[in-house]
């Protein structure tokens, strides 16, 4: 037998143990590498498309927020899925549907001849549907979701209507009321033709009467006119109900803090963050309804306490697309709670926003209370929803729709100039006085400018809106003799003392009037704004100056 050469056996030994070695440190290299990867890997923000919406909300210098407030955007400005759209919109009424309706009176018997006929019987169904036809081709910006059986107007030719619409600009699943008069004629075989319409709310035979509110329930004077009151609007403060109830419950309790005062832009970055943080940790959002409008808004340009969150927002939609409680109710209940049992309710208290949400995910306190009680800047709400947190907090700005009562006068507008008309967006005030930072924006915006300038954009004799925060209301009268021009100002009958808006505002303030501020000029500017067929703004079309000042396009 061959024995082994000594010489050479270690040599292969060697060679062994370098190869495994180096297998091992490229093993090792390999899950180092891997490893500094997934710790440092940060994947991309799914909300990153929803940043270019808030993008004007997070512009902050000195930790005060300095934006434009002239026009304001909640959620129902935001495009939805179509998923996110109400049920109610598979039932619109439309042309198919329309054509439906007639097979269905196929049978019908029509007369030979109608030239004996002076009246019209408006609960006709085919009547009913030549007037669906007629608005089709009428108002196309216009989602028709059901209509009334017409009634008679003034007139054996005239029939009142009312149906329920939303605007196709407008993303929310929100209905609104119209009711109208046409004048009814006879075409070929006796077939129904509409003869001529009247304007927005002109049926007034085909208006639902309004049911009486309880105005003595929400603490408002039964004396009021109550038949003026939306019934699609419920915006009650809910109860929590039994003790059991508010034991069981978890709860995110916000101290006022100093976004207190601050403008509307402020306030809803840092009330979005809260509710934000809420739905993160599970829990029902303590609310105040208590605003304070910065005095930006006002006309003494001081600050105004006690304005009511339903004046601005859709209260009703939050109730149903968050938890929330209302602050009064919640402390009388945990006043309540600790008056009659002797094992107190178990809080949480935290006084820094440097405790971040993800260190209270698993806290199992009733109420994790937060407390804003150092001094500005440290005192902001939002401050909550910075660094970390951001990738884990979610601003729900789904939740924030306009007031319902605030934008039922947008539809009145948008109404009474059929949905047909354009607008411009005329931004003066504080812009224009600043040289400094928009050195352009006063000649740009004069009114010989605005007439030059539209001229190119807008055809003649148009109904033209103008948005604007120019306080003169004959500033634009240059563009009266080339548009018929409409001005917030010239509607102010929908919130005077004989309006809806007036006396439901009332309800909601205990039996006092209710001012139309600033910042519901806003609101409504800003929706009919949107609602144009043509838009011009002044930081796009008028002026080259740029939106935040010089150097910021």
């Amino acid at each position: 037998m061959k024995e082994s050469d000594p010489t050479t056996d270690p040599i292969g030994q060697n060679l062994i143990k370098v190869i495994s070695n180096v297998f091992f440190s490229v093993f090792v290299f390999s899950v180092l590498v891997f490893t500094v990867i997934a710790i440092t890997y940060q994947p991309p923000d799914p909300w990153e498309s929803s940043r270019a919406l808030t993008r004007v909300f997070t512009d902050v210098e000195n930790a005060t927020f300095k934006t434009d407030t002239s026009v304001l955007q909640t959620g129902e400005d935001v495009a939805v899925s179509p998923s996110a759209l109400p049920s109610a919109e598979t039932a619109t009424i439309t042309e198919a549907v329309i054509e439906k309706s007639e097979e269905k009176m196929s049978n019908l018997t029509v007369k030979s001849g109608c030239e004996d006929l002076f009246a019209v019987n408006c609960s006709d169904p085919r009547v009913l549907i030549t007037i669906e036809r007629f608005n089709l081709k009428l108002f196309k910006s216009i989602v028709f979701l059901e209509y009334q059986t017409p009634v008679n107007g003034s007139k054996p030719d005239e029939c009142d209507v009312s149906w329920r619409f939303r605007n196709k600009k407008e993303k929310s699943w929100r209905k609104y009321r119209d009711f109208r008069r046409f004048r009814i004629g006879f075409g070929e075989n006796c077939t129904y033709k509409v003869v001529g319409a009247r304007g927005w709310h002109s049926g007034i035979n085909a208006r639902r009467p309004r049911s009486r509110a309880n105005a003595t329930k929400n603490g408002g004077n039964a004396k009021i006119s109550a038949r003026f009151r939306d019934d699609e609007i419920n915006d009650t403060i809910p109860v929590l109900g039994s003790d059991a109830a508010f034991r069981k419950g978890k709860y995110l309790y916000y101290s006022r803090g100093g976004d207190y005062c601050k403008g509307m832009n402020h306030h809803l970055w840092s009330f979005l963050c809260a509710l934000g943080e809420a739905q993160y940790l599970n829990r029902t959002f303590v609310m105040d309804l208590s605003i304070c409008l910065a005095g930006t808004y006002n006309p003494s340009n001081k600050d105004e306490e006690g304005k009511d969150f339903r004046y601005y927002y859709d209260f009703e939609h939050l109730k149903e697309v968050a938890s929330i409680v209302e602050e009064g109710e919640f402390l009388r209940d945990w006043r309540k709670w600790d008056k009659t049992h002797k094992k107190k309710i178990p809080v949480r208290k935290v006084a820094s926003h440097n405790v971040t949400p993800m260190q209270l995910k698993k806290d199992k306190s009733t109420i994790i209370w937060r407390q804003f009680d150092a001094p500005e800047p440290e005192n902001y709400w939002y401050r909550v929803c910075e660094g970390q947190a951001a990738k884990y907090v979610q601003r729900p700005w789904q939740a924030l729709w306009k007031s319902k009562r605030l934008m039922n006068i947008v539809s009145e507008i948008s109404g009474s100039m059929d949905w047909d008309f354009d607008a411009v967006h005329v931004v003066r005030g504080e812009k224009a006085q600043n040289k400094e930072l928009w050195p352009h924006v006063d000649a740009d915006t004069s009114p010989n400018a605005l007439v030059t300038k539209l001229q190119g954009t807008i055809q003649p004799w148009r109904n033209l809106y103008i948005a604007t925060n120019e306080p003169f209301y004959n500033y634009f009268d240059k563009l009266r003799s080339h548009y018929k021009v409409h001005l917030l100002d010239d509607y102010k009958a929908l919130w005077g003392n004989t309006s809806e808006w007036y006396n439901e505002t009332m309800i909601l303030n205990g039996g006092r009037p209710v001012d139309f501020d600033g910042y519901m000029r806003v609101e409504v500017d800003t929706e009919v704004l949107y609602r144009a067929k043509t838009r011009v703004e002044t930081f796009y079309n008028l002026t080259k100056d740029c939106k935040d000042g010089i150097n910021t396009c």
